[in-house]
């Protein structure tokens, strides 16, 4: 039993350390954000190259995987907070739900029913999270004023929602920080935790 406890602490540490790591997101510096256009909850049309020369924080979610339940309840409301914090500052937030069984009317009535600021994008399709390589939910893409990809990974180093708020690291700050500052982000990509996209076949 006690050798049993010890290896549970033991890979706890390893998997939070793999999500904690940076390592470089392209060996050759950063790519272009592949451009799109989908349609936001109430059928507007949204195109990422429009919001050129501001940064863009890419979030993939699905309403009914228990990670974006947890970032998005009232008592945490992770992006949310943020794209308030940031609403004044250059900073634009696309939420992204690549779900193949989600639409336009389910996504308003997620998106009425949190009261969110910013848009949520229908990918049911597939296409756009295919191309990106979007692979949980949450699982972050953040583009710099120059449209190139500057993060990709995880939302943060919390993925079993069991650290103290205060100790949590939360990467999208810390790259949208170091980009609004006109530094290269310290951590560019990461491990992403949560759900599989549900994608179609």
């Amino acid at each position: 039993m006690h050798y049993f406890k010890l290896y549970k602490k033991y890979l706890a540490f390893v998997v939070l350390l793999t999500f904690a790591l940076s390592v470089p997101l392209y060996a050759d510096g950063p790519k272009a954000a592949a451009d799109f256009t989908l349609n936001d909850q109430a059928g507007n049309a949204v195109t990422l190259s429009d919001h050129q020369g501001k940064v863009v924080v890419l979030e993939w979610v699905n309403p009914d995987c228990p990670f974006t339940k947890r970032h998005y309840a009232p008592e945490a409301r992770t992006v949310a907070k943020l794209a308030e914090h940031y609403k004044d500052k250059n900073v634009v937030f696309l939420a992204i739900n690549s779900t193949h069984y989600f639409d336009q009317e389910k996504n308003k009535q997620w998106h009425d029913g949190h009261k969110l600021t910013y848009p949520v994008l229908d990918d049911h399709e597939g296409k756009v999270g295919r191309i990106y390589g979007a692979k949980t939910t949450p699982h972050i893409f953040i583009v710099d004023t120059a449209g190139k990809l500057a993060y990709q990974g995880a939302i943060d180093d919390n993925p079993y929602g069991d650290k103290a708020v205060d100790s949590v690291v939360n990467y999208i700050k810390v790259t949208v920080d170091d980009l609004l500052a006109g530094k290269t982000p310290a951590i560019s990509e990461t491990k992403p935790y949560g759900c599989s996209v549900k994608y179609a076949n």
